[in-house]
């Protein structure tokens, strides 16, 4: 009866120490040899105009308008905007060019304006160090 209480013992402990190592795994890099993921280029190619800030009525108005709509859509609630961002392919065959829109009330954070062609492809957040 000993014996097999032992074995059981042994058992846990190596199943306890297993997965401290596999969690150790999970945080650390091991040195340096899981892949870095690509940063995503943000950095404005041209400054369009380097005054612009979107307002909150702005981005609320932006944020109605229904992906897909025409491109002056957006252009007549929105100003210019501060830069042009280096175009993105968004789907196979497909790219995407990009406007930034720091906004009024938090500069630090942009909004990024997509549009494939002639249409209002989405937006996303930018957050800026």
């Amino acid at each position: 009866m000993a014996r097999h209480n032992n074995r059981g013992m042994g058992v846990k402990y190596m199943l306890a120490g297993g997965s401290v190592v596999a969690a150790l795994g999970l945080v650390a890099d091991l040195n340096g040899l899981l892949p870095k993921p690509s940063p995503v280029k943000e950095i404005c190619q041209e400054i369009v105009e380097p005054k612009a800030v979107l307002s909150r009525d702005e981005l609320a108005k932006l944020l109605a308008i229904p992906e897909g709509s025409n491109r002056g859509q957006i252009q007549q609630v929105m100003r210019s905007p501060y830069c042009r961002l280096p175009n993105v392919q968004v789907r196979d065959g497909a790219m995407a060019q990009r406007e930034a829109y720091p906004l009024a009330f938090d500069p630090k954070t942009w909004l990024i304006v997509l549009y494939e062609g002639e249409s209002y492809a989405g937006y996303s957040f930018s957050f800026r160090r």
